[in-house]
C-alpha cells in the first residue's frame, strides 16, 4: 500500500500546490481578495471495493503534508433521499442507482463549495439504520481540500436522463480516482463483508439489518449472494463501470496489491490516453507504480 498511496499523495499535493499558485497568480491578475477554494478530490468504484478506506488513507496523508492542509471527508451516502421517499418511489431496493440521489443538493453543495461560501451543510448517512440521519447534517467550513466519496461522483448528464439538468458533480471536481477490481473479486469481498457484518453490526437491535444475524453462514452467504446479483453487480455493470475511464487516475486492486492507470479524463502532463498506458508520477519521480 505505502508503494501506491504515498506517491500517489505526493503527486495530489503538487497539483494542490499548483492549483493554488494559479489562482493567486488569477487574483493578483483582477485585482480580487482571495477565497477559500477547496482543491476536490472524488473517489468512486464499485460497492465493496475499498472507497472509504482508500478515502480514509488519502485524507491522513494529505493532512501530514508539511502545508498542514485541512481536508474534509464527505461521502455521497447522505445525498441518498431519505428511506420514506424511496418507499414512496419505489426505490428501496434501488439504493445507489441514480434514481435513488437527491443530486440537487449534491449539485448545490459542491456549488457552494467552489463558489467559496464559508459554511455549507451536507446530510449526514448512518449505515445502522439504513438511512439519513435526521437533523444531523454536518458543517463543513472552507477546508483546503475535500474528498467525496461515493458511488455516483464521475457521473454526468448522461447517466441522468430522467433528470436533465446541466451541471453535475463531475463539473467541480479537481482530480478524480476510480478505484477498480475484478468482478468475482468484488462478488467475494461484499459477501466477506456481509458475514462480518451479520457477526458484527448486525447483531445491534437498532441495525436495520438486524434479522440477518439470525442466519446460519450458510443462510448468510446465500442471501449476500443474492443481493449481490440482483442490485449491487446491476449497478455496477449499469450505472458505474461505465464511468471508470472518466477518471483522472484508475487504481486497481487484484487481491491485496494495486496498481494505476491513468484514464481518459486524466489531464496529467506527459500521460497518454490509451486505456492501457502506464501511469508515471512526474511529482515525485516514481514508475511505475507497480504492475
Amino acid at each position: 500500500m505505502a508503494e501506491i498511496y504515498l506517491p500517489l499523495s505526493r503527486l495530489l499535493n503538487f497539483y494542490i500546490s499548483s492549483n493554488l499558485r494559479r489562482q493567486a497568480v488569477l487574483e493578483q491578475f483582477l485585482g480580487t481578495n482571495g477565497q477559500r477554494i477547496p482543491y476536490i478530490i472524488s473517489i468512486a468504484g464499485s460497492v465493496a471495493v475499498g472507497k472509504s478506506t482508500t478515502a480514509r488513507v488519502l485524507q491522513a496523508l494529505l493532512s501530514r503534508w508539511p502545508e498542514h492542509r485541512s481536508v474534509e471527508l464527505i461521502t455521497t451516502d447522505g445525498f441518498l433521499h431519505p428511506n420514506e421517499v424511496l418507499k414512496e418511489r419505489g426505490l428501496m431496493k434501488k439504493k445507489g442507482f441514480p434514481l435513488s440521489y437527491d443530486m440537487h443538493r449534491l449539485v448545490k453543495f459542491v456549488s457552494d463549495l467552489k463558489s467559496g461560501a464559508p459554511n455549507v451543510t451536507a446530510p449526514v448517512y448512518s449505515h445502522l439504520i439504513y438511512d439519513r440521519i435526521p437533523d444531523g447534517d454536518k458543517t463543513v467550513v472552507q477546508p483546503d481540500i475535500l474528498i467525496l466519496e461515493g458511488l455516483n461522483v464521475l457521473q454526468s448528464g448522461m447517466d441522468y436522463p430522467h433528470d436533465p439538468h446541466h451541471v453535475f458533480v463531475s463539473d467541480f471536481v479537481d482530480f478524480s480516482i476510480y478505484v477498480d477490481a475484478p468482478e468475482d473479486l468484488l462478488q467475494s469481498w461484499y459477501i466477506n463483508r456481509f458475514l462480518k457484518f451479520r457477526e458484527g453490526a448486525f447483531t445491534d437491535p437498532d441495525s436495520y439489518f438486524h434479522n440477518y444475524a439470525q442466519l446460519s453462514k450458510e443462510e448468510a452467504i446465500k442471501v449476500a449472494t443474492g443481493l449481490w446479483n440482483e442490485i449491487n453487480y446491476v449497478n455496477l455493470k449499469e450505472n458505474i463501470l461505465p464511468t471508470r475511464e472518466r477518471a483522472s487516475l484508475i487504481l486497481t486492486r487484484v487481491r491485496n496489491t494495486l496498481s494505476t492507470r491513468s484514464g481518459c479524463g486524466s489531464n496529467l502532463s506527459g500521460i497518454k490516453k490509451p486505456a492501457q498506458c502506464r501511469f508515471f508520477c512526474y511529482a515525485c519521480g516514481f514508475s511505475p507504480f507497480s504492475s
